[in-house]
């Protein structure tokens, strides 16, 4: 069973979901989409671009868990130097 999430009124999202069908998802839903329209397209969507420009906050965090990605698949195998990469990663 999947947590139920709180309720959005918008989803920040990078170019490649900026389809007109997930747009319309979206929009059944209720939630604003603040993504970047494709270079292909011929009527941009308009978006709120400072709002946009918090997406990079998420992306740092996914390129945090990449880089401690050993730690988590187990790759030390020292004891000492597993807790050592575990302390340095919080």
């Amino acid at each position: 069973m999947l947590p139920k999430l709180p309720p959005t009124r918008e989803l920040i999202a990078d170019r490649r979901y900026g389809s007109a069908r997930f747009h319309v998802g979206l929009a059944a839903k209720g939630i604003e989409p603040c993504i970047l329209s494709t270079r292909s397209r011929k009527r941009p969507v308009p978006h709120d671009a400072t709002l946009y420009r918090q997406r990079h906050r998420i992306e740092v965090m996914f390129g945090r868990l990449r880089d401690w990605r050993r730690s988590a698949m187990r790759h030390d195998r020292c004891a000492h130097t597993f807790f050592s990469a575990i302390t340095l990663a919080r």
